[in-house]
């Protein structure tokens, strides 16, 4: 399993409120608690994704599965839905079944909108174990 150690890890914008409470409602629903959450940019995310993968990146969420692979926008919502408990993998399925350029412009209207929603506080510490720098 290598660096992966078999976890979905999901690295999102660090300073965006909206982001905080979208990985504060996976964390939540994550029945399995293999995912593993850390700031987009920060140590984590810098040891586990290439240099050469960072620059094209999103700033808003993005997955790394255990098998390597980065994800982004709804292929990435949907991955997590599938980890998450029961009626959520339901819910990623159906998704995937939307057509891409539905789903895609979907997720770029609610990423452009998180940043006009209002001021995005920097999340607070959590004791949760799953979080990482």
């Amino acid at each position: 399993m290598g660096a992966y150690q078999g976890v979905t890890r999901l690295f999102y914008d660090g300073d965006c409120g909206f982001c905080d409470r979208m990985v504060r409602f996976v964390a939540r629903h994550d029945s399995t608690r293999r995912i593993r959450f850390a700031p987009l940019g920060g140590e984590t995310f810098a040891k586990l994704v290439p240099p050469e993968a960072q620059g094209g990146l999103p700033d808003s969420l993005v997955v790394l599965t255990a098998e390597g692979d980065l994800l982004t926008q709804s292929r990435a919502v949907i991955h997590l839905l599938h980890r998450m408990g029961p009626g959520w993998h339901l819910l990623g399925t159906l998704l995937a079944h939307v057509p891409e350029n539905i789903r895609e412009g979907g997720y770029r209207l609610v990423a452009r909108w998180r940043h006009r929603a209002g001021s995005c506080p920097r999340p607070s510490n959590r004791d949760d174990m799953r979080f990482e720098s």
